[in-house]
């Protein structure tokens, strides 16, 4: 288990086994116990109708045929449509042609440069990330991955490590995100299969399909896939309700274009992904959240490379950083020194340490305890207090720090109530409340500032 203090990270993140540690792409992890001997055979369709030609002079069908070529030209249309907006929002969303500063251009030419080595430097790599990186759709997903250790530092290794975790990812999916259907036709293939050759090559009648007392939907047992699919069914649905609401404001995330559409299916498999490797956390309200940026920064890169690798990278990225925080979504570790309640308490004991008069008039006087608008803060990385493009700025920071995200996290938490404070002696118990669950927007550059002059050792 990860503790909410952390070590200065290595270039290489270790991933707990129950994460996905040794384990991480070994899909015998997960208890399917397929039953490889069950066999379907494959219904025939026979009709004994005779066909009615049909008469094309006749009004109705006439009219029937019409309206059917009329919607398969419209659904060539939308289809088009659909493209030219996903190139469209791909150009604005990932490239807007915003022009930057001279200081700005300074970074990203350091940037660029840093990671061009052969061997990269994570302390500079690091330093460059946690002032910002500069927007444009590029150089953010390399530097994150490395910060992330997904990519190490050596620049001669980044193929090989990619294009081997792309492919453990495609067999990963394939294997655990089947529907039993699927699953079912896949074993009977090779069942035929095995027996093909010596059906072909025996005289005598033809062999009957066995059918076993196997898997079927009915089936409660443990073991059965049918019912192991109706509990992720469920899971699977909760996602769905989520990933709805993810960022409703951005077309990326939602709308009725087919580029949104491919970027909540790609989330919905990563999520329902890490549930099934992950049973004992599974999916929490909220992980939908912590996956949108990365998912953001990873598809909208100008490198298509990148851009069409999106998902699987993803999935890595996310269970890496995950890894720091996961405690905190597991709710029977909710009350141990690992749990949210103990990160809750940090965050109290250095507000106090920092400045007991605020500390002490919202904890004391109003009785705002930090699990009133903190637990949010903290489990969903900040996703919901601030705009995307603020977001993005947060995590170059949280991802750039070398102590490590949570205790960056806890500083930036402790930042902001200092950056309110005037409004916090001020207010009593409704108004603060109302304040810190709905943060105002403020200068980040300032709050992020702000947070690297706290120490969270004292």
């Amino acid at each position: 288990m990860f503790r909410p203090k952390l070590n200065p990270p290595q270039i290489k993140r270790a991933v707990p086994d129950w994460l996905g540690g040794s384990g991480f792409w070994d899909s015998s992890a997960i208890a399917t116990n397929e039953n490889n001997d069950d066999h379907l055979s494959d219904g025939q369709f026979e009709s004994t109708e005779e066909l009615v030609p049909i008469k094309w002079h006749d009004p109705e069908l006439g009219k029937e045929r019409k309206a059917v070529e009329y919607e398969e030209e419209e659904e060539c249309l939308k289809a088009q449509a659909d493209e030219n907006v996903r190139k469209e929002r791909l150009a604005k969303e990932a490239a807007p042609p915003v022009p930057i500063s001279m200081a700005e251009e300074a970074k990203l030419s350091d940037l660029e440069f840093e990671l061009s080595r052969e061997v990269i430097r994570l302390d500079v790599l690091q330093r460059i990330a946690k002032s910002g990186i500069p927007d444009g759709g590029r150089l953010r997903a390399t530097t994150w991955k490395i910060l992330l250790g997904y990519l190490p530092v050596e620049r001669d290794l980044w193929e090989v490590e990619l294009a081997e975790n792309r492919a453990k990812y495609a067999a990963l999916k394939a294997d655990l995100l089947l529907s039993p259907s699927e699953l079912t036709r896949r074993l009977e293939e090779e069942s035929n299969s095995g027996h093909q050759d010596m059906d072909n090559s025996t005289d005598g009648p033809l062999r009957r399909q066995e059918i076993s007392d196997g898997d079927h939907p009915l089936n409660v047992g443990k073991s059965s896939v049918w019912n192991k699919y109706f509990q992720y069914a469920e899971i699977e649905e909760q996602i769905n309700r989520d990933l709805v609401r993810t960022h409703p404001e951005m077309s990326f995330f939602s709308g009725d274009s087919s580029f949104s559409h491919e970027n909540q299916e790609a989330m919905r498999s990563i999520l329902l992904l890490f549930a099934k490797m992950n049973p004992v956390i599974g999916y929490v309200q909220g992980m939908n959240e912590v996956l949108a940026p990365l998912y953001y920064v990873f598809r909208t890169d100008v490198d298509e490379g990148i851009a069409s690798n999106a998902e699987a990278d993803s999935f890595a990225c996310f269970v890496r950083l995950l890894s720091d925080s996961v405690d905190h979504f597991c709710q029977q570790l909710d009350n141990s020194s690992v749990g949210i309640h103990s990160t809750l308490s940090r965050l109290s004991e250095l507000l106090k340490s920092y400045d007991e008069e605020l500390w002490r008039h919202l904890v004391i006087v109003n009785k705002v305890n930090p699990q009133f608008f903190a637990f949010r803060w903290i489990t969903l990385l900040l996703t919901q207090e601030f705009s995307f493009k603020t977001i993005l700025r947060i995590w170059d920071s949280l991802l750039g720090d070398p102590s490590g995200v949570q205790d960056m996290l806890l500083r930036i938490c402790c930042a902001m109530l200092l950056c309110v404070r005037s409004k916090l002696l001020r207010g009593d118990f409704i108004a603060n409340l109302k304040l810190l669950q709905h943060y105002p927007e403020t200068d980040i550059n300032y709050l992020l500032k702000i947070s690297d002059e706290i120490d969270t050792n004292l």
